[in-house]
């Protein structure tokens, strides 16, 4: 009998897949749209069929499946194994998503956080692999985070711990989508970078993306960056508040945690050293002088599959 890992990355537009070997070996691949709008039973069909289709070209039995783990968006009662609610997937409410999975596969079904799934797949083999206490931010619509302390994930009482896009870093900020006031998400999230920039232009000052807005209707994020490889002063203000907040983001989770490692993943690391370089001369910038600092401030090595190698990787937790 083969001794099989799923990964399973739900998102509100597509699920990933990937099948492992024990040894976190990833043997395939694959993507399925969510349709989350058709109801959690169509969703759940979808993996299912979507894993059948990844054993059929693999040559695996459903029966040699050992663990799987799911990683979804919150908030959610983990430890319940339950779906509580979901922006992205409007119709997931109180949805038992575990015991969903299990029934199906009749083997033990890790479910977790998918910022905390997608730390712990750098955590265990990807940018994070030879340190033991690593803090994992995502970059993109908004900010996730996973932390692991001395290989541990570090997730709450509820489960819902490392909610760091919601660390207030100005306090007479933009409003937050989640009720507070100035939360790094707010100012530093790719979205929030672009939208800064949009409204600075629609309000009347200077900048190259002017004409961006005219024949876009909307500045990205992409293109702040592209115009400040440019040159452009807006843009490059925007980005200067950008990488301030991300720094004190890290300063203060380096006070809570004092991790090895910062690890950024997201849509928004395709900027590349510019966001990087920018992050570490304001951290350097801010940093306390009571003591030098040797955290590293570095870039994910998994991408898009740092969610189903994390989930397999809790998979297997399950079973050891």
């Amino acid at each position: 009998m083969k001794k099989i890992l799923i990964g399973i990355d739900l998102g509100g537009t597509n699920i990933k897949l990937g099948c492992f070997d024990q040894d976190l070996k990833l043997m395939q691949k694959s993507s399925v749209t969510t349709g989350a709008d058709m109801g959690p039973d169509v969703v759940v069909d979808r993996i299912i069929s979507g894993i059948g289709d990844l054993a059929g070209r693999n040559n695996f039995a459903l029966d040699d499946i050992v663990a799987a783990g799911i990683g979804t968006p919150g908030p959610a009662d983990y430890k319940g194994g339950i779906i509580i609610n979901s922006t992205n997937m409007p119709t997931f409410k109180n949805v038992p998503i575990r015991r969903m999975l299990s029934d199906h596969l009749h083997c033990p079904v890790a479910f977790d956080n998918d910022g905390n799934v997608a730390c712990y797949g750098e955590f265990k083999v990807g940018a994070g692999k030879d340190v033991d206490d690593m803090v994992f931010f995502t970059l993109g619509t908004g900010i996730g985070c996973g932390i692991v302390s001395k290989g541990q994930l570090i997730q709450g009482v509820g489960g819902n711990g490392a909610e760091v896009g919601h660390m207030i870093v100005d306090p007479n900020g933009e409003s937050c989508n989640c009720g507070q006031q100035g939360c790094v998400e707010a100012i530093a999230s790719a979205y929030h970078t672009g939208r800064r920039a949009q409204n600075a232009v629609a309000a009347g000052q200077a900048s190259s993306l002017q004409q961006v807005l005219e024949e876009q209707g909307e500045v990205t994020c992409k293109d702040v960056y592209t115009h400040l490889a440019q040159g452009d002063a807006l843009a490059q203000r925007i980005t200067q508040e950008t990488h301030r907040a991300l720094a004190i983001m890290c300063i203060n989770m380096l006070h809570v945690t004092e991790p090895a490692r910062f690890v950024f993943a997201g849509g928004m690391i395709a900027a590349g050293d510019v966001l990087l370089n920018g992050i570490r001369a304001q951290f350097d910038e801010l940093i306390w002088t009571l003591k030098p600092e040797t955290v590293e401030i570095v870039f994910a090595s998994l991408g898009e599959d740092a969610g189903v190698y994390g989930a397999a990787a809790l998979g297997r937790n399950e079973i050891e």
